[in-house]
């Protein structure tokens, strides 16, 4: 077996890692943009979260958190 040192593993996962979470920002701040857009257009953070399935609070939470108001 030719396996590679822990320290090239790690680090090549690591890197990994830090794109992910990246991608994952900017997703979370798509999504809340999304997610305001929707309040706009039905009026309420209630009726967003009716229409998505998910709680009010999550919604409320994800447009606080990822959007600037």
């Amino acid at each position: 077996m030719n396996t590679e040192p822990w320290r090239v593993r790690f680090t090549r996962e690591d890197e990994l890692v830090e794109q992910l979470q990246s991608q994952l920002l900017e997703a979370a701040v798509r999504r809340a943009s999304a997610l305001a857009a929707g309040v706009a257009e039905l009026g309420s953070v209630y009726a967003v979260a009716k229409a998505t399935g998910k709680s009010w609070t999550a919604i409320d939470n994800a447009i606080k958190k990822h959007t600037t108001k």
